[in-house]
């Protein structure tokens, strides 16, 4: 099983950025997906979270209209588009995959090695 996130970097203030997280080893499309960020000296937050059919999807209220999470299942990717990117949203960002949709961080089974994001000017 792996999860590759690619995408992250240093971006400005106001920029954008969109990441991608490639899945192989078990079947994508029956799996809930999420982002996750990590800040340092902070705990890890769910950002985002994605149904198997992409049909249902949540957000953390810091990120509500800004990103936007979304999937190809016949890729095998689940990507995160951050839009109006704030110093606030600094973090390792990481995938994850679930059986369920938006649930408990204990139930996610598989997750990315994260890549980093770095907003600043």
């Amino acid at each position: 099983v792996q999860l590759v996130e690619s995408g992250g970097g240093l971006v400005q203030p106001g920029g954008s950025l969109r990441l991608s997280c490639a899945a192989s080893g078990f079947t994508f499309s029956n799996y809930g997906m999420s982002w996750y960020r990590q800040a340092p000296g902070k705990e890890r937050e769910l950002v985002a979270a994605i149904s198997s059919g992409g049909g249902n999807t949540n957000y953390a209220d810091s990120v509500k209209g800004r990103f936007t999470i979304s999937r190809d299942n016949a890729k095998h990717t689940v990507y995160l588009q951050m839009n109006n990117l704030k110093p606030e949203d600094t973090a390792v960002y990481y995938c994850a995959a679930s059986p369920h949709y938006y649930t408990e961080f204990s139930e996610y089974e598989y997750w990315g090695q994260g890549t980093q994001v770095t907003v600043s000017s």
